[in-house]
């Protein structure tokens, strides 16, 4: 008996015809949610998608690359440098979360 195929079978990708949003799918879907009176857009990044180290602000450890999270801005007026990369349970999580977390001494300030 030889195993099951998880891909179906044919030459062209099915889902390689349907449209894609602005960034494209290659990192995640994009949504918008309301926290502390802004509107945030918040971007899921797959474990092959994240390559980089980021500290999340929420728990204030480190998310290693391969590892899926969030990427929340503000939606208006926001640059490159206002993202911020969460855990999805922290960000979940963020108002039940202490105003600020102190890092010790001797943790890498990224």
């Amino acid at each position: 008996m030889s195993p099951r195929r998880n891909r179906p079978r044919g030459g062209a990708d099915k889902q390689s015809d349907a449209p894609r949003g602005e960034g494209g799918d290659r990192y995640g879907l994009e949504r918008t949610e309301d926290w502390q009176g802004e509107e945030w857009a918040v971007r899921t990044i797959g474990g092959g998608a994240a390559t980089k180290h980021y500290r999340c602000p929420g728990c204030d450890q480190e998310i290693p690359p391969g590892v899926p999270h969030l990427v929340a801005w503000p939606q208006y007026g926001a640059g490159v440098d206002d993202r911020r990369h969460w855990h999805k349970s922290c960000w979940n999580a963020r108002d039940r979360r202490s105003a600020r977390l102190q890092r010790s001494r001797n943790a890498p300030r990224y």
